[in-house]
């Protein structure tokens, strides 16, 4: 298996953060997701890739030992369990990461590397030789990731959803207020273990479609409403749709165009914290009346020279 060097697919360095790695997975996913790109069988690949290079950076622990064991990293607990036992039977030793290892007095290639470790843990790379201590190691099921596509109006409120995997259906309940891109772990739901080990865990990563009028932002809502001049300069009421139905919003007088008004609660709701949202911002554009007629040319010239 080459090696995929998962900071160069997501474009950010290796000393990026959390918040970086997240924003650059979103606008990647964005850009190559199969929605998107139908017929396009890189874009496709790409996408895969950058949702696994996620899986590994976003996780912490995954993270430290994809940096320490580069494309081994799955095997990097095993390996320091069998280390141990090695070093304390007078077995190899020395330091083992970074794509080179020490065994006894000779360097690794990363191609020995790989071979290294099936020798060790499974392959036909030295197997004969170890198949006896090998037998019966129990190793962890390879994790599985599957994508759910879902509508903004979809996660208003928690909801239950069947999962097809192939072989199994899963039913989970949605939290309210997930976000696109998030990406939540499901216990168990990998494939099975190896000499009884237990099973890999099942990643789901959301896919939030915006089909409203609204922009979202984290948990805040945003949405642009005419009024015309004489609302602006009078004040008056009007009605504004929210997600939870219509308002009825006072217009102060002379409002100037661009203001901007907040109604709280009337926002996403916030994952995992029940009865409390974001807020809405709703920001004026008043528009000019067209077309005037004489008489109202009239009236503005006078207002006009009233001003003056």
């Amino acid at each position: 298996m080459d090696f995929i060097d998962y900071y160069k697919v997501l474009g950010v360095d290796k000393k990026a953060s959390e918040a970086d790695i997240k924003k650059a997975y979103r606008k990647l996913a964005r850009k190559h997701h199969p929605d998107l790109n139908p017929d396009d069988k890189e874009s496709q690949r790409n996408f895969q890739r950058i949702n696994e290079a996620n899986e590994v950076l976003s996780d912490p622990e995954k993270r430290k030992k994809y940096d320490k064991y580069g494309k081994e990293w799955q095997h990097a607990d095993a390996y320091e369990e069998a280390q141990k036992r090695q070093s304390a039977s007078g077995g190899f030793g020395g330091d083992f990461g970074g794509g080179r290892a020490q065994h006894g007095s000779g360097n690794f290639s990363e191609s020995e590397f790989s071979d290294f470790f099936e020798s060790m843990f499974g392959g036909s790379a030295g197997g004969s030789r170890r198949s006896s201590g090998r037998s019966s190691r129990q190793f962890k099921g390879q994790d599985f990731n599957a994508t759910l596509r879902l509508n903004l109006t979809d996660i208003l409120s928690s909801q239950k959803q069947t999962i097809d995997l192939g072989d199994k259906k899963i039913r989970l309940t949605i939290p309210a207020g997930v976000e696109d891109g998030q990406t939540i772990k499901i216990n168990g739901y990998g494939s099975e273990g190896t000499n009884g080990g237990p099973k890999g865990d099942l990643y789901l990563t959301f896919q939030v479609f915006n089909n409203t009028a609204f922009q979202r932002v984290g948990d805040n809502l945003y949405k642009t409403v005419e009024i015309d001049l004489y609302k602006a300069l009078l004040g008056g009421e009007i009605q504004v749709d929210t997600l939870s139905g219509i308002v009825k919003l006072k217009v102060k007088p002379e409002t100037q165009n661009d203001t901007k008004v907040k109604l709280k609660g009337k926002g996403m709701p916030k994952y995992k914290r029940e009865n409390h949202s974001g807020d809405l911002y709703i920001t004026y554009k008043v528009t000019v009346p067209k077309n005037l007629t004489d008489r109202e040319k009239e009236l503005f010239t006078e207002l006009a020279r009233l001003r003056d």
